[in-house]
């Protein structure tokens, strides 16, 4: 039985680098926004950043906290193999650690991994299909997106190399009978991008609920996608549109995310 652990932990900002605490504070408000968007699981999905820095370490959510409690200084810093780095009375999901270092052992060029189990994002996974293209939304997701067949619950190192193999240099990763996983050179573009994923799967469920003829979006239009994006976002990327504004939404709702 796993030991009740307070989730006031005091503010630690001057244990890091400023390039540490940025991150930090930024993956805090990821979890915070999850919890915001109602795209959390209890405490049974994960977001991780990587560290600067040539250690390889990466942070992960305190197993069992909420992630509306979440702060920049509760989150906990792990190596390659799952021990911590830092001092935490929090475990670590084993399942986060076996999906999330799969990752950030073969993608150098990506900073942060996020997974959920929206109810939308799992019904669109069991389905044969995966993502139709039927909505201005979906063309961004069928851009960049693999699929990987579900392997039960990931606990099992064997499963690693099949992970990364399926994921390859894509964005968006539907976990078949399981949920979506995005992946950004930063945490607000991996944010971004889940934010457009579940989006996809939400109109998608609805617009089959409807019954009605589902009218496809032309291929030649989904090539074009990342162009298209470039210009929507004046070369931003959507990531680094949206993050200020989203950062102002939590301090309004709670800025306790920056402790």
């Amino acid at each position: 039985m796993l030991k009740t652990v307070s989730n006031r932990v005091p503010s630690a900002e001057s244990r890091y680098s400023p390039e540490e605490w940025a991150i930090r504070v930024d993956l805090a408000a990821a979890y915070r926004l999850v919890a915001l968007f109602k795209w959390d699981d209890l405490v049974f999905t994960h977001i991780t950043a990587r560290v600067p820095g040539p250690e390889h370490h990466f942070l992960i959510n305190p197993y069992g906290m909420m992630f509306d409690e979440i702060t920049a200084s509760s989150l906990v810093k792990i190596d390659m193999q799952g021990n911590k780095v830092d001092d935490s009375p929090w475990p670590i999901n084993p399942a986060g650690f076996t999906i999330h270092s799969a990752i950030h052992g073969a993608r150098e060029d990506i900073q942060c991994v996020l997974h959920t189990h929206t109810l939308n994002g799992v019904a669109v996974s069991a389905q044969k299909g995966g993502v139709l293209p039927i909505s201005q939304q979906s063309i961004f997701v069928l851009s960049s997106l693999a699929y990987h067949d579900y392997e039960g619950v990931a606990l099992r190192a064997d499963e690693k190399p099949r992970l990364v193999a399926d994921l390859g240099h894509k964005t968006y990763l539907m976990l078949r009978n399981h949920g979506l996983l995005t992946v950004g050179r930063s945490v607000p573009a991996a944010f971004a991008a889940m934010y457009v994923f579940e989006t996809v799967c939400t109109i998608q469920v609805r617009a089959q609920a409807g019954g009605g003829e589902l009218i496809p979006v032309n291929q030649a239009i989904i090539d074009t996608a990342n162009e298209q994006q470039r210009e929507a976002t004046k070369s931003m990327g959507p990531g680094d549109l949206i993050w200020p504004g989203l950062l102002r939404r939590l301090d309004r709702v709670d800025p306790s995310f920056r402790e």
